[in-house]
């Protein structure tokens, strides 16, 4: 599955679009306001932003996911950039990260570009899974634990979600406060996914991953994950 299949599939689950509604309100935005949205994949969000009535901006350092936003929404405004590099001067109102800062080395640099394009007063919302907190129903409770983990290892930050108030607090932010979710993964390309991560780390062998496998395609099973959502000002 490639990555736009795999951000198509998230954006669709049940409650999904419930809780970019609450992303988008944790912003504050004025009528007419700007918001960056940082990490925006397709375009989803400054798509739902800009019918909202705001100047949205997204940012994605894909050229290619760029490319997408930009043919699925031809009338928004999409840059390529990093976000510890924002290629924007700043006059923002809000700036959105959904689904990214668990992929940054450094995510004090991003808060960094994020204080700079923030206007004074700013909002910041931060939206992330804790992977290394995913919680499957399994006869082979230890076996879960290693195959969890071994996905958790190929994450560069794999529990920067729970991390978020201090990480707010600590680089400048006032008014942090924090929300969380649990979102239900479903679908049988999300457990294999898992069990192809601790096989080919070698967490587990080829033939308990199989076993794994087994019951968990067997039952009507879903992967219940923590989501953390993160406000400040600026």
């Amino acid at each position: 599955m490639s990555m736009l299949q795999r951000l198509d599939a998230a954006d669709a689950l049940p409650g999904a679009a419930e809780l970019r509604a609450r992303t988008y309100e944790l912003l504050r935005l004025g009528p007419g306001s700007a918001v960056i949205d940082v990490g925006c994949g397709a375009g989803l969000a400054v798509s739902e932003l800009s019918a909202r009535g705001f100047r949205a901006v997204g940012v994605d350092v894909s050229p290619e996911m760029v490319e997408e936003a930009r043919r699925r929404s031809p009338e928004a405004d999409f840059l390529a950039g990093d976000a510890c590099a924002l290629p924007v001067d700043g006059g923002f109102a809000g700036y959105r990260a959904d689904k990214v800062f668990h992929e940054l080395a450094e995510p004090e640099r991003a808060l960094a570009e994020a204080r700079r394009v923030l206007l004074p007063g700013g909002r910041i919302v931060l939206s992330g899974h804790d992977w290394d907190g995913l919680v499957i129903d399994s006869s082979y409770p230890a076996l879960t634990r290693e195959i969890v983990r071994a996905r958790a290892s190929e994450i560069t930050a794999p529990r920067i979600a729970r991390g978020f108030r201090r990480l707010l607090a600590g680089n400048g932010f006032r008014e942090v406060s924090v929300e969380g979710v649990v979102g239900f993964f479903e679908g049988d390309s999300f457990v294999r996914g898992l069990v192809e991560a601790a096989v080919r780390l070698g967490a587990i062998s080829f033939a308990e991953g199989e076993i794994w496998l087994s019951e968990q395609l067997d039952d009507e099973y879903y992967v219940a994950v923590p989501q953390f959502l993160a406000s400040g000002t600026a």
